[in-house]
């Protein structure tokens, strides 16, 4: 990382953005806000959880009324919730969008710095924030179109005149890179006539602009808003998108990293316990770019993850994940990690792995979305056709195929897929429908029009509660299943969100195929190793995994997910284990009972 102060970082930053001059006025704008900050917001923060990052964090993705509770304040039943079925096992919460909002279910904001009356206040939020790592959206790139700031744009009033893009409509925009088939340009009645605004997500989402800098004031202003609230992690949404030039393709510009490493160079001055996540479904190579040199993002998501696990359990065969897990972590910053998720209030994105599968394997993905009853959102492509985007559907239904339901081995596919999630070095995120196994809600998309309301159902609490009380049911066992392997997780330091990764080419029975995914972890400080497998074709065998594949010269291995008492040995060179389908296992070396944390380790990077 780029070892300039914090001070000089951001004035070197708004050089780039706004020549010297501007620089100069923007730089003494924002000392003046950041002055503030330390003597009213910064003595509000709560001091950062200890040990982060460690193999104990993980998150939740949740909407702040995802439960529906008679004459109860969404976010406290929120939060009774989590207190009481969760409690350690998912120490951290992405709250969604909790603004006032007039679509995209709170992206399309109408006021940053408030909390939705309809799902309670602050003192709710920051009550959160007090018992678990919280995460809060910064929707950066765009604002509602009734957003204040819009309305005065309307009059024609200062300084809102410039807050917005106004393009004339005859220029060519053939070249901008888009996620969405709306038209790029919106036009707006105002006080000096019709105006077309730049609105990369649709009509209700007017883009800012961040040409002025009075802009990114604004913004500043807010995110430091959310620290003094109590958010420990801070998500840039839509980041990839912030910086307009036409005659370019309008993702990825140079002046959009700058504006990263300003609003990190910000926090690491102010509040350096504080983290940032981007968030840019694109393809994975410029999605990994948002760490910079180790001065952007702390995290990014892996959005490769979900398309490429779900490949991997539709076809049996985990030689493609396998293949790009290899080089995962080629050129990732030191102190760097992914966000490791398979499922969120997003599609599950199919940009992130347009060079990874060939494209009639991604039409297979679509094919088999729409015959498991999900929905498929498309964007306009670089020449001007129309292209899949996501698939939209819950996980369990991605997977599952729900006119042929078998509960047995639905269930135990399911967890299969997240004990692979939860072996790969990063941080985990689990959305709430994963948690609890929820089922496409074709009603939401009726009630709604909108395609992504199939796996964004709020549930009534008492329901839920019903469904996770009985025994045997879908909800009960993979809820159950998911905190039990959360909970075994956080025991292992092996798997530490910066700990080695190494893959193995594990054959079965000697027939090959790629159906299991085997993975060596391994502790930052070297205490303890650990090799994953996971079964990915339904399929049982006994794997031969040859000694000096393994992360230990130790002769007895352990199951950590499995029964007190079993136990595998190495002979004649080789760890014999039976796996059965769509079975994981976390092997520790030593003998059960014994801890083999300290047992040597050939582990690589």
């Amino acid at each position: 990382m780029n070892a300039t102060s914090p001070e000089r970082r951001i004035l070197e930053l708004l050089a780039f953005l706004y020549g010297p001059q501007e620089a100069n006025r923007v730089g003494s704008a924002l000392c003046e806000k950041l002055e503030t900050f330390r003597r009213e917001g910064a003595r509000r923060i709560a001091p950062s959880p200890e040990g982060l990052p460690s193999e104990r964090e993980a998150f939740l993705i949740a909407y702040g009324d995802q439960l529906r509770v008679p004459k109860q304040v969404p976010l406290r039943a929120l939060k009774g919730f989590l207190d009481r079925w969760i409690g350690d096992a998912i120490p951290g919460l992405h709250l969604l969008p909790f603004f006032p909002y007039s679509s995209d279910d709170g992206f399309a904001v109408i006021d940053y710095k408030s909390v939705h009356p309809r799902l309670g206040s602050w003192a709710d939020v920051e009550a959160l924030a007090r018992s678990r790592t919280l995460m809060v959206d910064v929707v950066l790139n765009h604002v509602s179109s009734r957003h204040p700031w819009v309305e005065a744009f309307r009059r024609g009033e200062r300084p809102y005149r410039d807050y917005f893009l106004v393009v004339d409509p005859h220029t060519d925009l053939s070249g901008i890179v888009r996620p969405r088939a709306t038209p790029l340009l919106t036009p707006l009645d105002t006080a000096g006539g019709t105006r077309h605004l730049w609105t990369t997500f649709g009509p209700d989402q007017i883009d800012l602009n961040y040409r002025n800098p009075q802009v990114l004031l604004e913004m500043l202003d807010v995110m430091l808003l959310y620290v003094a609230r109590g958010a420990r992690v801070l998500r840039l949404d839509a980041v990839a998108y912030l910086w307009k030039e036409p005659g370019t393709p309008c993702v990825h510009r140079p002046q959009t990293h700058a504006l990263v490493k300003l609003f990190r160079a910000v926090l690491d001055l102010v509040a350096p316990g504080v983290r940032l996540i981007t968030e840019t479904n694109v393809p994975h190579r410029e999605n990994v770019s948002y760490f910079g040199e180790g001065d952007e993002a702390h995290l990014v998501y892996n959005f490769a993850l979900p398309p490429l696990v779900l490949h991997a359990f539709h076809t049996g065969c985990a030689h493609r994940l396998t293949q790009w897990t290899q080089t995962l972590w080629e050129g990732i910053p030191q102190g760097c990690t992914f966000l490791n998720f398979l499922a969120s209030h997003d599609g599950i994105g199919l940009l992130p792995v347009q060079k990874i599968l060939p494209d009639r394997e991604i039409e297979e993905l679509v094919r088999r979305t729409q015959e498991h009853g999900g929905l498929v959102s498309y964007r306009t492509g670089p020449k001007g056709m129309q292209e899949p985007y996501e698939l939209n559907i819950t996980y369990y239904d991605a997977l599952n195929d729900p006119n042929d339901p078998d509960d047995e081995r639905d269930v135990r596919r399911f967890l299969a897929t997240h004990a692979l999630m939860l072996s790969l070095a990063g941080v985990p995120a689990l959305y709430f429908h994963s948690l609890v196994a929820s089922r496409n809600c074709r009603r939401c998309v009726e009630e709604t029009g909108h395609p992504r309301a199939i796996h964004r159902e709020r549930i009534p609490l008492s329901r839920l509660e019903a469904e996770l009380n009985a025994e045997g049911s879908r909800r009960a066992r993979v809820f159950r299943g998911l905190l039990r392997l959360l909970n075994r997780r956080r025991a292992h330091p092996a798997f530490h969100p910066l700990g080695k990764q190494r893959v193995l080419d594990v054959d079965g029975d000697g027939e090959g195929g790629g159906d299991v995914f085997a993975l060596v972890r391994e502790a930052p400080d070297g205490s303890e190793a650990l090799l994953a497998l996971v079964d990915v074709s339904g399929r049982s065998r006994t794997l031969r995994i040859p000694a000096n594949g393994l992360p230990s010269h130790a002769v007895v291995w352990r199951d950590a997910l499995g029964d007190e008492g079993e136990a595998f040995r190495v002979q004649d060179g080789a760890l014999r284990v039976p796996l059965e389908g769509y079975q994981a296992r976390w092997l520790l070396p030593g003998a059960p009972g014994v801890p083999g944390a300290r047992a040597s380790s050939r582990s690589e990077g």
